[in-house]
C-alpha cells in the first residue's frame, strides 16, 4: 500500500510538469513552429513511457499485495488449527459449536463437537455463568488455565500441567524444621539406675531413627529429651494424613514405673528464612507443651497453627519446685506494683471466683491493695449461692469491684492477675489488658492460638485439676502471716470440687493435697454442698435437656434445646454431666441459646473421645475431656449440624487432630 501512494503521489508531479510543458510548447509553437513540432513530439513520447511504467509499478504492487494476503492468511489457517493453545466456540446453551484440532488429544473420543461444556468440566458453564474471566480445569489429567471470552462465547485453553508441576515440586521441596522433645523423660528417669536409663534412650532412640528411616528424615538428638529434626513439607503432608503415629508408638513404650513416656513436637513450615523457621518450631513446641504435651504443633509463616495427638490427660509433675519458683515470683511482681486487679473469665463459675480470691490473699499477704473485678450483671445462677455468701460477708464483698470501676482506677504499674483463663476475648474485662504492661495469667486450660499477649508471667499447668488448685499451691509459700477466712478457704475448695465433680475427674495426688490444706484452714465442705444446690426449676429445665438428647454415633450423645430456650453455660455443662453417666455414652455435647444472643455448646468425655479438639475446631477450647464454646451469628440448628460434621471428620479421619 505505501508503494502505490508513492506511486500516485509521483504521478501527480509529473501531470504538473506535463501541464507547464505544454503551456510552454505553445509559446514555442507560435514563435518556432519546427522547433515546436519536436519538442511536442519528445513531449508525447515521454507522456507514454510514464504511463506504461506506472502503470507496470501498480501491477507488481497489486501482485505482491496478493501475495502478501494469500501467506497471511495461510499462517492464519495454520495457526488456528496446529497452534499448542486449546480453542472452543460454544453455543447458548453450552455446546461445543467448533474446537480446533489441539483440543482433541485431551478427549477420549475423535472430537469435541456437540459435546456439553460439562463433559469437559463441571466448573466451565458455573465460571461462564458467574462472569469470570478465568478458570482453572483438570482436562484428561491436565492442568488447563481457561480464558473466557463470553461476548464472543469463546474459550482459550493453555496446558499449565507442567509449570503447575513445577510449582508443586518446588512447594513439596520446601525445608521444615521440628523440635521433638520427650514431655516427661525427667520424671520418669528420676530415681532410676544408670541401666534402665540406658535401656530407655536405647528403645526411644531405635523408635524415633527408626521412623525417621521409614519417612526420609534426617534426625540428631540434641539432648537426652529434645532432637531436631529437618524435613520437607511433602515428608510433612504424608505425616499428617496418618495423624503423627509415631505418637502412639512410643506412647506404647511402658516404662519401669508402668507410666507412659510421650512426645511433643513443635514445627515450623513456610517460604522463610531458616533461623525464623526454627523460632516458629521452638514457639509451636511451647505451645504444644503448654497444652499438655503428647501433641504436635506446626505453625506456619502467618501464625496460623495445626494440632494432632493430644490423646491423653497431661501427667501430674512429681515435684512442687515449679509451685515454689511460681509464688515467689509472684510475691516479688505483687511487691513491685501500686495495686492489684484480678479478673477471671465472663460468667464466672466457682473455680473462676475461688481462685481470684486467693490470688487477692497473696496481695493482702504481701501488703498490697488488690481488687477482683466482677460483673454484677453477669454472674450465672450456678454460682449465685456463692456471691451472696460473700454479700453477707461486708469485709470481703468490698474487694469485688465491677469493670468500669476497674478502669477508672488501673494505671500502668497496677499488676492484672488474670485466673481460670487466657484468651484475651474471654477475660471479664478485656479493655484492662492494654491499661498496663504486667500482666500475669494462671490458669489449668490447655493452651489454645488466641492468648493474652506478651505477659509478664504465666503459670499454666493442664494437669492441675482446676485453677483453684493451683493458686492454692501458690499461697502455701506465700508469707507465713497469712490468714485465710472460712469463707475465703471454702470458696477455693468449692472451686476444686466443682472442677473435678467432686473428685472424681481429673484428680492427682496434688488435688487431695490442696484440697486436705484447705480442710486445714477451715474450709466447710457442708457450704460447698450448700453452694452446689439448684432451685427445682432448673433441674427440672435440665432434665427436658437431657431428654431431648439423641445418640448421633456409638457412644456420642447430642441434646439440643429448643429454640429460644435460653440456658446458663453451667446448665448446659450440668446435663452434658449428666449424660455422661447413663450407660453406653462416652461423650456428650449439649447445644443451647444464651442470654447473650450467642450459641453456646458444652462438651464432656470419658477420655476415650478428645472433645478439646472437636470445640477447638468450633473456635473453643478445654480439656480433653471437659470443653466448650460459644458461637455468633448462628442458630441451634446450624450449630449442630457443624457440630455433627466436625465429629464425623473426627472418627472417619482416623486419630484426632
Amino acid at each position: 500500500m505505501a508503494n502505490v501512494k508513492k506511486t500516485s503521489a509521483m504521478s501527480g508531479h509529473l501531470w504538473l510538469i506535463y501541464f507547464l510543458s505544454v503551456i510552454l510548447l505553445a509559446f514555442i509553437w507560435y514563435y518556432q513552429w519546427m522547433f515546436g513540432l519536436v519538442m511536442t513530439l519528445l513531449l508525447i513520447g515521454s507522456i507514454f513511457y510514464s504511463i506504461r511504467t506506472e502503470q507496470q509499478v501498480i501491477n507488481d504492487t497489486e501482485e505482491y499485495i496478493s501475495t502478501l494476503s494469500y501467506r497471511v492468511k495461510k499462517v492464519g489457517e495454520e495457526a488456528l488449527l496446529e497452534m499448542p493453545i486449546g480453542i472452543i466456540l460454544y453455543s447458548d446453551n453450552y455446546k461445543v459449536e467448533w474446537a480446533n484440532p489441539y483440543m482433541n488429544k485431551f478427549v477420549d473420543g475423535d472430537t469435541v463437537v456437540g459435546s456439553s461444556l460439562n463433559e469437559l468440566s463441571e466448573k466451565l458453564i458455573p465460571n461462564i455463568k458467574e462472569n469470570k474471566d478465568e478458570a482453572w480445569i483438570n482436562l484428561g489429567g491436565n492442568q488447563m488455565q481457561t480464558i473466557m471470552k463470553q461476548e464472543d462465547r469463546l474459550l482459550y485453553l493453555f496446558d499449565r500441567t507442567k509449570q503447575t508441576e513445577v510449582e508443586s515440586r518446588y512447594r513439596n521441596e520446601q525445608s521444615v524444621l521440628a523440635v521433638i522433645f520427650l514431655d516427661n523423660y525427667e520424671e520418669l528417669t528420676q530415681g532410676m539406675d544408670d541401666t534402665s536409663k540406658s535401656r530407655i534412650n536405647s528403645q526411644v532412640t531405635s523408635i524415633l531413627n527408626k521412623w525417621a528411616d521409614e519417612h526420609g528424615i534426617y534426625l540428631k538428638r540434641t539432648s537426652q529429651e529434645r532432637f531436631v529434626a529437618v524435613m520437607t513439607k511433602e515428608i510433612l503432608a504424608g505425616l499428617e494424613k496418618t495423624k503423627f503415629e509415631i505418637l502412639d508408638e512410643v506412647r506404647e513404650l511402658i516404662t519401669d514405673q508402668n507410666m507412659p513416656l510421650t512426645l511433643s513436637f513443635g514445627i515450623g513450615v513456610g517460604p522463610i528464612t531458616l533461623p525464623e523457621m526454627g523460632d516458629l518450631a521452638q514457639s509451636s513446641l511451647d505451645l504444644a507443651l503448654g497444652r499438655g504435651g503428647d501433641q504436635v504443633a506446626i505453625k506456619d509463616e502467618t501464625g496460623k497453627v495445626r494440632f494432632y495427638g493430644g490423646k491423653t490427660n497431661p501427667m501430674e509433675k512429681r515435684t512442687r519446685v515449679r509451685a515454689r519458683v511460681i509464688s515467689h515470683a509472684m510475691k516479688d511482681l505483687v511487691q513491685s506494683s501500686e495495686k492489684v486487679l484480678v479478673m477471671g473469665h465472663k460468667s464466672p463459675d466457682m473455680d473462676s471466683v475461688g481462685a481470684a480470691i486467693g490470688i487477692l490473699k497473696i496481695a493482702q499477704a504481701n501488703q498490697k491493695e488488690a481488687s477482683i473485678v466482677v460483673d454484677p450483671e453477669d454472674v450465672d445462677t450456678g454460682v449465685q449461692r456463692m456471691m451472696d455468701e460473700i454479700k453477707k460477708d461486708e469485709e470481703l464483698w468490698d474487694y469485688f469491684i465491677s469493670p468500669d470501676e476497674a478502669l477508672e482506677t488501673v494505671t500502668n504499674e497496677t499488676l492484672i492477675v488474670v485466673v481460670d483463663t487466657h484468651k484475651p476475648k474471654m477475660v471479664a474485662e478485656e479493655k484492662l489488658l492494654n491499661k498496663t504492661e504486667h500482666v500475669v495469667v494462671i490458669d489449668h486450660h490447655r493452651r489454645a492460638e488466641d492468648f493474652i499477649a506478651d505477659p509478664t508471667l504465666v503459670y499454666m499447668e493442664p494437669y492441675a485439676s482446676s485453677t483453684a488448685e493451683l493458686v492454692t499451691e501458690l499461697l502455701e509459700y506465700q508469707p507465713k502471716k497469712l490468714k485465710l477466712s472460712m469463707l475465703e478457704a471454702t470458696s477455693l475448695l468449692a472451686g476444686i470440687i466443682v472442677d473435678t465433680k467432686s473428685f472424681t475427674l481429673r484428680t492427682g495426688s496434688r488435688t487431695f493435697d490442696a484440697a486436705s490444706y484447705l480442710r486445714g484452714k477451715g474450709a466447710d465442705t457442708v457450704l460447698v454442698q450448700k453452694f452446689l444446690k439448684e432451685d427445682l426449676d432448673i433441674y427440672v429445665r435440665r432434665s427436658r435437656l437431657i431428654e431431648q438428647a439423641e445418640i448421633y454415633r456409638d457412644g456420642v450423645a447430642i441434646s439440643a434445646a429448643e429454640k429460644g430456650d435460653i440456658f446458663g453455660p453451667v446448665v448446659i455443662a450440668q446435663a452434658a454431666d449428666t449424660l455422661l453417666t447413663m450407660s453406653g455414652i462416652e461423650a456428650s455435647f449439649v447445644i443451647s441459646d444464651r442470654k447473650d444472643g450467642q450459641v453456646g455448646i458444652s462438651a464432656r468425655s470419658l477420655g476415650d473421645v478428645n472433645v478439646q479438639v472437636i470445640m477447638e475446631q468450633m473456635n473453643g477450647g478445654g480439656h480433653l475431656t471437659n470443653a466448650a464454646t460459644q458461637l455468633e451469628d448462628t442458630t441451634i440448628e446450624d450449630a449442630k449440624a457443624l457440630l455433627q460434621d466436625i465429629i464425623d471428620e473426627y472418627f472417619e479421619g482416623g486419630e484426632e487432630e
